[in-house]
């Protein structure tokens, strides 16, 4: 039985996968790695802590169908809409551009649904947290290594992940790339996002008559999300907003999926404003931001703090000392 190795477990590699074990004949060993922690890739759906239930997509907001791609791709809308994976777009998207004949569809359980429901009809062993650091051929195998973990061997190696993340391959993979085709992979090039996910308390109503807007009047913010209203699922409330990661001013940092990211604070007050439409609102979300980050920060300014009182002790004690031996000796 061959063995297929698909590296990248978003659209792309679990789509492979799962026409993989559709299309072909003979028996097959698939395996999907990703470097990972769940499968998604730019189609990232993220969860509540509090709530697994309550749902935000930090990628892809909606899938638009044009009308070459309906005919050619049928069978699978048909497949996506059969399952209640994806149901057409309903709610209002502010500033969408709309061509004639074009559909768009959403994913009632977050974008990433559509990812998991092709890795399951593949059937493939999945394994997430392996990051690829070199390929090379090995008795007509291509042996794989990864950051942990033995190296091991496959008969057919597919690859979906990034550009980038391709060309920072080591190995026996660097011959098999021309020139040519190293110079192509070079010239892709990506604009990047940065996207923030946010759970409000349950019953907490945004009143605005759309479920997602396009924003062109800000250099930061370039789309807000309601995903709850934009899927039609009842209020969660959830909400996304993204922006590009190439703009600076003052900034203030704030957690975000575990990492510490620059945070405009009055992005967000524009955006709580344009929410909420009440003083209340304008605040919730810095209050939330800077709260999360005072916990981290605390320790550190009672550290800070301590050092401060430890320095200007020992002046005081110090000049102390020095006025007392002057008093008594004269010196």
């Amino acid at each position: 039985m061959a063995r297929v190795l698909i590296v990248g477990a978003g659209l792309t590699g679990s789509v492979c996968a799962a026409l993989l074990r559709k299309e072909t004949a003979r028996p097959l060993h698939l395996v999907v790695w990703d470097k990972a922690g769940d499968s998604g890739g730019r189609m990232t759906t993220a969860c509540s802590p509090q709530n697994p239930q309550s749902t935000v997509d930090l990628g892809a907001q909606y899938i638009t169908c044009t009308p070459h791609y309906a005919k050619k791709h049928q069978s699978f809308y048909d497949e996506l809409l059969a399952h209640g994976i994806l149901k057409p777009l309903t709610s209002p998207i502010e500033g969408m551009v709309m061509k004639e004949g074009d559909c768009n569809f959403v994913a009632p359980q977050g974008v990433s649904s559509i990812i998991k429901h092709y890795l399951k009809e593949s059937g493939a062993d999945i394994c997430f947290r392996q990051c690829v650091t070199q390929i090379n051929l090995r008795n007509d195998k291509w042996e794989v290594s990864k950051e942990t973990g033995s190296p091991e061997q496959f008969d057919i190696v597919v690859l979906t992940m990034p550009v980038p993340q391709i060309l920072q391959l080591q190995g026996d993979i660097a011959n098999v790339i021309s020139e040519c085709q190293r110079q192509q992979l070079q010239s892709v090039s990506y604009s990047s996002r940065y996207a923030l996910g946010l759970f409000y308390e349950a019953g907490t109503k945004i009143d605005v008559p759309w479920a997602g807007q396009y924003i062109t009047s800000n250099p930061c913010i370039r789309f807000i999300s309601i995903d709850n209203k934009k899927r039609n699922i009842g209020y969660k409330c959830c909400c996304q907003l993204s922006w590009p990661n190439d703009s600076s001013s003052q900034t203030l940092p704030c957690v975000w999926r575990g990492w510490i990211y620059p945070l405009q604070l009055r992005w967000l007050h524009c955006f709580c404003l344009m929410c909420s439409g009440s003083f209340k609102g304008s605040y919730l979300v810095p209050v939330f931001l800077v709260s999360t980050c005072a916990l981290g920060f605390c320790f550190l300014n009672f550290l800070l703090l301590i050092f401060s009182f430890s320095i200007l002790l020992r002046e005081i004690t110090g000049k102390l000392f020095f006025t007392c031996c002057h008093f008594l000796y004269g010196v």
